[in-house]
């Protein structure tokens, strides 16, 4: 039996009535902040990348708010190889790879020591545990300023102060309690009879973690990568104190260049070089963000 005209023009007035129904006040005014919070956040982003491709004659003659007239990269070539800092004009791609040495290590072993801290702490129902975990919780939320001295003084004394060893392993012991907290509520979410069944089976508490539990955490791995990624390639105060003058960080450098005082104030290569600064975290944003938001939404930052 095929339908009638009338019968497949009601059919057509039922389907739109639904999506006409859509449209109502509370998503228009969410549609509303997602769009200022787009302008807010997209706007300076947009400025940094259209100053760094002006020349020096179009910044003098324009405002701001210009864009450039061509696609002129010698902004950034400079930053990379040539901006000065004083009487120095290595630019910025030596801290670059600084970074990268200081971040790797630091990100690697502050996540598996993490992991490694909140599976135990998840498996380990006692009041001692609880305790750890409050002094872990309190360690998380002391800020840096109040421990510096002392922390300076310790890695004086055991001549790690200055040194690539020492700022890593310094990146380490402050990720550890939010990678902890982090891993301890994933690990709280995971059903206690899979590790009952595993242990039934012979196996012990490091091959529960790497052959179980580990290939289960990808998506907590991910959200753990990216905050502890962005959170050291941005640090500017602790590189500054422990790195050492051969391993300081690109945001150090970037702020050498940016408040150089001598010779004219070049604006495209202050804002090239603090682009190139902050393309790597957002680089890990872009190519990894569909798996931040399935940790997030995993609870992997539950309270």
């Amino acid at each position: 039996m095929t339908a009638t005209p009338l019968a497949q023009s009601e059919a057509s007035i039922v389907h739109i009535v639904p999506h006409a129904s859509k449209t109502k006040p509370g998503r228009v005014l969410l549609y509303i902040i997602l769009s200022l919070a787009v302008v807010y956040y997209a706007i300076p982003l947009l400025l940094v990348i259209s100053t760094s491709l002006k020349t020096a004659d179009e910044l003098r003659s324009g405002n701001i708010f210009t864009l450039p007239q061509s696609l002129n990269f010698d902004a950034w070539t400079k930053a990379w190889l040539t901006a000065c800092t004083g009487i120095e004009c290595n630019g910025i791609h030596g801290n670059f790879w600084n970074s990268v040495e200081i971040v790797v290590p630091s990100v690697v072993f502050s996540i598996l020591f993490g992991a490694l801290t909140g599976f135990a702490l998840s498996q380990w129902q006692s009041k001692l545990s609880r305790v750890m975990l409050l002094s872990l919780m309190l360690g998380a939320f002391i800020p840096y300023q109040v421990i510096l001295y002392p922390l300076v003084r310790i890695f004086s004394t055991v001549g790690l102060y200055g040194t690539l060893p020492g700022i890593i392993l310094i990146h380490i012991i402050f990720g550890l309690p939010y990678m902890t907290l982090l891993f301890f509520n994933f690990y709280q979410g995971v059903s206690p009879e899979l590790s009952k069944a595993a242990k039934m089976d012979g196996a012990g508490f490091f091959t529960i973690f790497f052959e179980i539990m580990l290939p289960m955490s990808v998506n907590v791995l991910v959200v753990a990568i990216i905050m502890q990624a962005t959170g050291i390639w941005n640090d500017f105060l602790l590189g500054l104190i422990f790195a050492g003058r051969d391993h300081l960080p690109i945001t150090v450098q970037l702020n050498n260049i940016v408040n150089t005082t001598t010779g004219v104030k070049e604006y495209n290569v202050n804002m090239a070089a603090t682009f190139l600064t902050a393309l790597p975290p957002l680089l890990i944003y872009i190519l990894s963000g569909r798996y931040f938001a399935r940790g997030l939404a995993a609870g992997a930052v539950k309270g």
